[in-house]
């Protein structure tokens, strides 16, 4: 039985609204930096949660770094609370300490089982159990299975509430990650979530069923009532690109792609949407190429720029690749918003992808690193209005089957109820999660 500490039992339990006799957790959603302008599925189910009356706190392990950020933010009320300055003196460590002990003196009991952690970390976990036990969080969400998830851990092992993950790609693929250490997260984890059928079958194949039969597949979403299908049957010839300038998203690969399409006469217009690393090199190349009058940049913007120029767009390219340090995307939101709004896609065979670009019948795949075989499928899509509209069409009904943000939320409340009322007297079997 996981052990509880210095609980006050009016903490525990709050009525919920929404459905007669159902146990709302008051959540807290752990994150490494909040907001962060590319994350807005993390935003997506922060609003369909509070819409449904889920009470939820975010908890950000350090400031933000970007210097943009999505309107959608404003409709977010759940307060915003920093662990850190993203480092930590000795001093700050000791203190922290010392408030624990003063007000929660068991939780330095548990103390030795993490104290191999970073110690940034372990101030984080301790600042976080500390302010759980205080604000009566009842459940503990970590969004990636990274620095979030190791605060989370630290902190459910020092405060007794349970805690799930959200794991996306970076978090299980990069080089960096440290197999043993994500199999401990997984298997003290009441759930993890993952957001595509691809991840779930690696750690079906590649972890212990400790760890890998409480892994669930749990689809991103969107808030289909904002965005409007619109059909692609009459658009100018322009493709649009949306994404974060690394290595993972390709765009190195569309640009070559362009080239070709040039050099075929085939009239186009490419808009690349984002901004990273790698807008050196991609300027560069564009410059090197002669693409100037073809290919614009477009640097960051926010979400309603975004949505116009994709109902503007022909096409949609996302020509994903596996990075060469292990760094793929799970399955990207930009898809799914494309998908919504009725502009074909084109994209590859990277992890989750194909679970909504179905070739030929929800839009177009073609191999990774293939820029003529990228051309080759921005050309067909450019020149026939028809099978833009029948692609379309297809695509937007998986989305609204699969992909609907209120209703995979509302899945996921379901896990947190469960896990509200058996994780914290009891270890709940598979099986009872199974039953979700």
């Amino acid at each position: 039985m996981r052990r509880l500490i210095d609980f006050d039992s009016r903490f525990l339990l709050k009525a919920g609204p929404s459905q007669k006799g159902q146990v709302v957790s008051k959540v807290a959603y752990v994150v490494k930096r909040y907001p962060r302008f590319s994350e807005t599925f993390i935003v997506n189910e922060l609003l369909a949660h509070e819409k449904a009356g889920l009470d939820i706190e975010i908890f950000s392990l350090r400031p933000p770094v970007d210097t943009h950020f999505q309107d959608l933010l404003s409709l977010v009320r759940a307060p915003l609370t920093y662990l850190s300055s993203g480092s930590v003196k000795a001093h700050e460590l000791w203190g922290m300490m010392q408030t624990a002990h003063r007000q929660f003196p068991s939780i330095l009991n548990s103390l030795g089982s993490v104290i191999d952690e970073d110690s940034l970390d372990i101030y984080c976990g301790l600042k976080l159990a500390v302010l759980s036990l205080q604000r009566g969080i009842t459940h503990l969400h970590a969004h990636f299975a990274s620095s979030a998830a190791s605060v989370a851990r630290i902190a459910s092992i020092l405060s007794g509430i349970p805690y799930s993950i959200t794991a996306h790609a970076k978090d299980i693929f990069h080089e960096s990650v440290v197999h043993a250490d994500l199999e401990n997260k997984l298997a003290e984890a009441s759930v993890t979530f993952t957001v595509s059928e691809f991840n779930l079958q690696y750690f079906q194949q590649e972890f212990p069923p400790q760890a890998a039969s409480k892994v669930v597949r749990l689809y991103n979403g969107l808030h289909l009532d904002q965005f409007q299908y619109v059909s692609p049957r009459q658009r100018k010839p322009q493709i649009i690109a949306v994404g974060r300038f690394v290595e993972k998203k390709g765009f190195s690969d569309l640009v070559d792609a362009c080239t070709l399409l040039r050099s075929r006469q085939v009239p186009f217009t490419c808009c690349i949407v984002g901004s990273g690393e790698l807008l050196p090199e991609l300027e560069s190349q564009i410059k090197r190429l002669n693409l100037e009058q073809h290919v614009q940049l477009l640097g960051p913007q926010p979400q309603k720029v975004v949505k116009q120029l994709i109902v503007e767009s022909a096409v949609m390219a996302a020509p994903c690749i596996n990075g060469s340090d292990g760094n793929r995307d799970g399955l990207p939101t930009v898809l799914l918003e494309a998908m919504a709004l009725g502009t074909p896609c084109v994209s590859t065979d990277v992890t989750g992808i194909p679970e909504v670009i179905v070739h030929g019948q929800t839009g177009l795949l073609v191999g990774q690193h293939n820029p003529s075989a990228l051309a080759d499928a921005l050309v067909r899509l450019l020149a026939d209005g028809e099978q833009r509209a029948a692609l379309a069409s297809a695509a937007r009904e998986l989305i609204v089957n699969k992909f609907d943000i209120i209703a995979n939320a509302a899945s996921q409340r379901r896990y947190f109820t469960l896990n509200h009322t058996h994780s914290m007297w009891s270890e709940s079997s598979p099986a009872q999660l199974a039953e979700v």
